[in-house]
């Protein structure tokens, strides 16, 4: 019986790494599709999400159904619970890509009122963020969990950056209030990312320690 739990444990973890990858691969297509202005590749994203979603279901069903017929002890039972916290992380990230790829279709082929520095920086941090935090999870790798808190500190910095260039620019040029406005609203969904990713790795300090904790 051992046996067949851990197997099916491990079928857990190849499942949740397929669906971290998924998400990783959606929120590299949403931010993407924003820096080219390529709206064929944003409307694609929603398609990608429902894969996303799909998946988290096929999840919680084999972790639920592994709790009532393995009746798991305490440490693989926290393993059965984090995996079941991560997913739900994971799909908010994907439904993140989803608002990125749809204000990106808002904005449509119009000049960006600013070249896109910040923005790109920010998605490549919230990407390696995502990253890392299921490095964490595979490796069970406390130190790689708390150091992405300070990842996260970046990213934040970078928002409060954005956020503040934007205002300014809006109040000097009404006409760029709709853009601006949208383009503030990506800086917060990647933001939100970031968050997740940090909720990932709490949630693998308590697989490994039982201790529940908040790292930023």
């Amino acid at each position: 019986m051992r046996n067949v739990f851990e197997q099916q444990l491990q079928e857990l973890n190849i499942l949740l790494l397929k669906m971290g990858t998924m998400v990783q691969e959606i929120i590299e297509c949403s931010v993407n599709a924003l820096i080219n202005q390529d709206l064929e590749l944003a409307e694609r994203i929603d398609s990608m999400d429902d894969k996303i979603d799909s998946l988290e279901l096929i999840i919680e069903d084999k972790c639920m159904n592994l709790i009532a017929l393995q009746q798991p002890m305490a440490k693989d039972l926290r393993v059965i619970a984090t995996i079941l916290k991560i997913i739900t992380d994971l799909e908010r990230m994907g439904d993140h890509a989803v608002n990125i790829s749809r204000v990106t279709i808002k904005i449509g082929n119009e000049p960006f009122i600013k070249p896109l520095i910040d923005i790109p920086k920010m998605a490549k941090l919230t990407q390696e963020m995502v990253h890392s935090s299921l490095n964490a999870f595979t490796s069970r790798d406390i130190g790689l969990a708390k150091k992405i808190a300070l990842d996260d500190d970046q990213v934040d910095d970078l928002y409060e950056k954005i956020y503040t260039e934007l205002i300014k620019k809006m109040i000097q040029d009404k006409k760029i209030v709709e853009q601006a406005t949208n383009l503030i609203f990506i800086g917060r969904y990647l933001e939100r990312i970031a968050d997740h990713s940090t909720n990932i790795c709490e949630r693998v300090i308590y697989m490994v320690t039982g201790e529940l904790v908040e790292i930023n």
